[in-house]
């Protein structure tokens, strides 16, 4: 850059503050904690800001995000927030996981926090009572876990002469072993043997299904968890040609067999309106935890087909949608 061009840049910076600034009233700023990378996310962080945008709320117009990303690193979380304390920010969006609410509610008790969980907040830790939450903390959760033995129930009708379901399970999420219990309990209530897997990164993963792969596994169970919803999954179900029941219909979309679930999507834009209600001045007790009212069975019958499946009558009666 040219002696000439910098001082001229630097004459126009030291007058903005003077001039525009000062007649720019400050953009409130949100503080978006996720459990995962931004590439892992884009669909549902669309949801957010769909969610602010019906709240009144642009970004770049009228409000700032200061975004973190975890990547999977729950331990990193805790500085993460730290990091948004500091920045004054008026409220925290705290998605993908129990984990980043839980992390923002132990450091702090005055900026509000809205969660975004597949799990029981209140099994969780992170409130107290799903119509009045106290103190600082509201959000939404999808109920996933809670409907983790439904889904098992659904896997074993579509295969139903396979005698073993994998259940594959993070083991670094909060509510791993609730789900690992719920899903055993109700294997037994099935007559079902339950071989159970964990992951918590891509190469454990990557090895899950060679495992698999040489026990010759019937079937997979995916455990509602933000790491467990990666682009790897149905790719890996395909290769190794094993049917894979999931919670996100995406997954289903990209080649999984089937999911049973409450959207994702939509609870990323309820967050995205709680966050704009809260901007607004609404307090976190005066918002009563956002829950699903729908579970929905989606089949990927393009999937079924490949694997040599046939979707019984019963199954076909209930399913929600059909991906060909």
């Amino acid at each position: 850059m040219r002696r000439r061009e910098f001082v001229t840049l630097l004459g126009s910076a030291v007058a903005w503050p003077l001039a525009g600034r000062a007649q720019q009233p400050a953009m409130p700023v949100i503080g978006f904690l996720s459990s995962l990378r931004p590439d892992r996310q884009v669909p549902t962080t669309r949801g957010f800001l769909q969610g602010l945008g019906e709240s009144g709320f642009v970004e770049g117009q009228n409000v700032t995000i200061e975004y973190r990303w975890a990547s999977g690193q729950y331990d990193q979380l805790p500085a993460m927030v730290a990091e948004l304390i500091a920045r004054h920010v008026s409220v925290i969006a705290a998605v993908a996981g129990s984990a980043p609410g839980l992390a923002a509610k132990a450091a702090t008790t005055t900026i509000p926090i809205v969660f975004q969980t597949g799990s029981d907040p209140i099994k969780d830790g992170l409130v107290s009572s799903m119509n009045r939450p106290a103190g600082n903390v509201t959000g939404v959760t999808r109920m996933g876990t809670t409907v983790e033995p439904k889904r098992l129930e659904l896997l074993h009708e579509l295969v139903p002469k396979v005698p073993t379901i994998s259940f594959l399970v993070n083991p670094t999420n909060p509510a791993a072993d609730r789900q690992l219990q719920d899903v055993q309990d109700a294997a037994k209530s099935l007559g079902l043997n339950l071989d159970v897997m964990k992951a918590s990164t891509e190469s454990e993963l990557l090895a899950v299904f060679e495992n698999l792969s040489q026990k010759g596994s019937g079937a997979l169970l995916i455990a509602t968890d933000p790491f467990l919803n990666g682009s790897l999954l149905p790719a890996l179900g395909t290769r190794y040609r094993i049917p894979v029941g999931h919670f996100d219909r995406n997954q289903v979309a990209a080649g999984a067999l089937m999911s049973y679930g409450a959207s994702l999507v939509d609870s990323f834009r309820q967050v995205g309106v709680y966050t704009g209600r809260i901007l607004k001045g609404a307090k976190p007790t005066d918002l009563p935890i956002m829950q699903p009212t729908k579970f929905e069975l989606v089949i990927n019958m393009k999937t079924a087909k490949a694997l040599g499946l046939t979707i019984p009558p019963g199954v076909l009666a209930i399913a929600d949608e059909f991906i060909e």
